[in-house]
């Protein structure tokens, strides 16, 4: 089954091209059936490519997914021009007085500032306090996934010694827990960070468990108050030129970056990436949408 997003979406056109199902509101409005309405609340500095990288991983399901995007009013894009956000984004304000299925919350390039000096922080917190009540189950994202982490649990974030950049194996635990269901005992995920979270902490808390990590980046995939709220601290739904935009872009910047880790054949940047991470996404995003919205959100929210 399909997505459905805004007939004008730019990216429609791209989804469409390369064969994934998107519906149109036109045809959505004769479907017959409940429809999941998934809220993103989109933190990124490049709207249009995360919205192509989530939307990509939120169609391979069966079930009709309604998709709507918010933005932070307390802190105005600067990558993205006005007329798109004001065509394809609304404001919390405007959202807030309903219910929704599904949230998720991205990651942010801000991860190196204390949470409190974020510019929308006080905006974000009030959102998570919203979706408490008014949302069936949170998906937090990198960032958003730390931020989720110490604003819900009091989790600090840990700074590391050097950036994680690039492909990492990751392992499962508990492999009978619906979130992993379906992945293979070893996995690889794109992370991009330059700070970690405090794994002590979350195995203390009776309300967190971490049903995935990796050697070498730490806890993965934390899910909380039985998938209440879920914690992703990699980027499964990252294209497979993502992280050579982000590596080019710190060059540029005269950071001196490293190549990222098992990223590019024979550790060459000049080698194209090959993507060894888009079945384990796919499975991710579905089992969120099937196992912690669809079977647990009321077919009718009063």
């Amino acid at each position: 089954m399909p997505i459905k997003i805004d007939n004008d979406l730019p990216v429609k056109k791209i989804l469409e091209q390369e064969n994934i199902f998107v519906m149109d509101e036109n045809r959505a409005v004769k479907q017959d059936i409940r429809p999941l309405d998934i809220l993103i609340l989109n933190l990124m500095p490049l709207k249009e490519d995360t919205e192509l990288c989530l939307l990509r991983s939120l169609s391979n399901t069966p079930l009709q997914v309604n998709i709507s995007f918010i933005r932070t009013v307390s802190y105005e894009s600067k990558n993205v021009s006005i007329s798109h956000l004001e065509r394809f984004y609304t404001d919390f304000s405007k959202v807030k007085s309903r219910k929704w299925d599904g949230l998720i919350i991205t990651g942010a390039p801000v991860e190196l500032m204390e949470f409190e000096d974020v510019e929308y922080w006080k905006e974000l917190t009030e959102i998570m306090d919203w979706s408490e009540k008014n949302v069936t189950s949170t998906l937090h994202i990198c960032w958003g996934a730390q931020a989720g982490l110490y604003y819900r649990y009091g989790i600090k974030k840990i700074i590391l010694d050097k950036k994680l950049s690039g492909i990492y194996k990751h392992y499962t635990f508990h492999k009978r827990t619906p979130l992993v269901r379906g992945f293979d005992d070893s996995f690889f995920v794109p992370q991009s960070r330059y700070t970690g979270v405090d794994k002590n902490a979350i195995i203390s808390n009776e309300n967190l468990e971490i049903v995935s990590e990796s050697k070498e980046t730490g806890p993965y995939l934390i899910i909380g108050e039985n998938g209440k709220n879920i914690f992703v601290t990699g980027h499964p739904e990252y294209d497979t030129m993502t992280l050579d935009k982000e590596y080019r872009r710190d060059l540029d910047k005269g950071i001196n970056p490293e190549i990222p880790c098992n990223y590019y054949p024979d550790n060459n940047p000049d080698n194209k990436p090959v993507k060894s991470w888009r079945c384990h996404a796919n499975t991710l995003y579905t089992n969120w949408l099937n196992y912690y919205v669809y079977q647990e959100t009321p077919y009718e929210w009063r």
